[in-house]
């Protein structure tokens, strides 16, 4: 393919776009996105451990000025490095944060290349965004063309304020990502496809998948590994064996580039490939979170009619975040409210410090699901964790029926 004169250059400096590259050039992905819009059922973002290095996992969330910041600190320390990308750890596309700290860091330093990896569902809204930020790299992750095979990898898509499942859910996605991949191409971006391979489920449909996106003008593919993740449906499953996978690459290579230096880099990741010093940057002073982050599941199938409530006796919302003895979870249209279960918390002991942290992430992970929770208050680091995972936080006190249906009535998204 022919690619546009301004980013020949840019390539040849995109250690992830260019094998020769990866060797000389480094990379830093800024984890300011994690809300997401689908639910893979290979995806957990729950855990967190400097010893994994894998998409989705990072070490803290950054704001798009902390971004900048923490920018700045890493090339004084990394003088090679050359792209700034943004993957997660859900999906960039679903955040608002990401426009913005492509745009602080764009202005700032305008030398270093931008890319953005995403799962294709919000890309043909937001090509034209992304080109007008001087984004030109873009990765997508799309794993088939057939909706019946998507319906096994996806669990959830969520699109304008609804939720999609199955086969329908998973054409949805297909639509929108190459309607997407088209508009990058047309505006001249270099586009790379990622794709997992999951033995019995797309391994055998990936070579037409790849023929398919090198018609539409992509650039490169890359075949990854299936991740068998604690927590997820597909924690069951086999990895590819290497063999597998390179005869897969080896088999699609004849129709299209592929992408063979791949290491699976953490939302987080920093440096060369395959030199992730991710950890030497983490926490640092004003440029992260003061305080150790909670590791809780960054929910992406979160259910906007399943509110959780702060009460102790199921008539009035009476308790804060942190102290309430029971959660009650309800169900609601907006009219009709419907009381589904109740969520003891163990408030046996004293907490504090470490045990405070524990405490927070053991209530978020029993009111997972839910679209909102409505507490009398909450402090800030529980707010944050909620607000992340895309759960809205509503205030107040009173009769809990009615708190409900405010809540929907208050939400944009009804």
């Amino acid at each position: 393919m022919e690619i546009p004169e301004e980013i020949k250059k840019a390539l040849s400096e995109h250690p992830c776009f260019c094998e020769d590259a990866h060797h000389t050039f480094a990379r830093m992905h800024l984890p300011v996105a994690p809300r997401c819009n689908i639910q893979c059922n290979y995806c957990n973002r729950k855990f967190d451990c400097c010893n994994e290095s894998r998409p989705g996992v990072t070490s803290e969330v950054l704001t798009p000025e902390q971004a900048l910041e923490k920018v700045a600190v890493v090339r004084r320390e990394i003088p090679q490095l050359s792209v700034i990308g943004i993957a997660g750890p859900g999906d960039p596309l679903a955040n608002e944060d990401t426009f913005r700290a492509l745009e602080l860091i764009g202005k700032a330093m305008p030398d270093l290349t931008l890319c953005v990896s995403t799962n294709g569902l919000a890309l043909p809204d937001c090509a034209d965004r992304l080109y007008g930020l001087n984004v030109r790299f873009v990765t997508v992750t799309m794993n088939c063309l057939d909706p019946d095979i998507g319906a096994k990898i996806y669990d959830t898509v969520l699109f304008e304020g609804k939720k999609y499942t199955g086969v329908e859910g998973a054409a949805l996605l297909r639509d929108r990502q190459l309607e997407g991949i088209r508009r990058c191409v047309e505006l001249g971006m270099l586009v790379k496809i990622n794709v997992v391979m999951i033995p019995g489920i797309n391994d055998g449909h990936i070579p037409e998948l790849v023929k398919h996106v090198r018609d539409m003008g992509v650039y490169i593919v890359n075949i990854l590994p299936l991740i068998p993740v604690e927590g997820t449906r597909f924690s069951d499953l086999r990895a590819p064996t290497p063999l597998e996978r390179r005869d897969m690459m080896d088999r699609c290579g004849l129709d299209m580039k592929m992408m063979r230096h791949c290491r699976q880099c953490r939302a987080d990741a920093i440096g060369l490939l395959g030199q992730d010093r991710s950890q030497e940057f983490v926490h640092i002073e004003g440029c992260g979170l003061r305080e150790n982050p909670v590791n809780v599941a960054i929910e992406t199938g979160v259910d906007e009619s399943m509110v959780a409530v702060a009460t102790s006796d199921g008539k009035n919302v009476n308790s804060g975040f942190g102290n309430a003895s029971e959660f009650r979870i309800y169900a609601t249209d907006g009219n009709t409210v419907r009381f589904l279960r109740t969520v003891p918390v163990d408030r046996s002991k004293t907490v504090a410090g470490e045990d405070h942290r524990s405490h927070i992430e053991s209530i978020v992970e029993q009111i997972r699901g839910c679209g909102t929770v409505i507490v009398e208050e909450i402090g800030p680091m529980p707010s944050r964790i909620l607000s992340g995972m895309g759960i809205r936080i509503v205030i107040a006190s009173g009769d809990v029926n009615e708190a409900i249906r405010s809540s929907v009535e208050r939400c944009p998204c009804t």
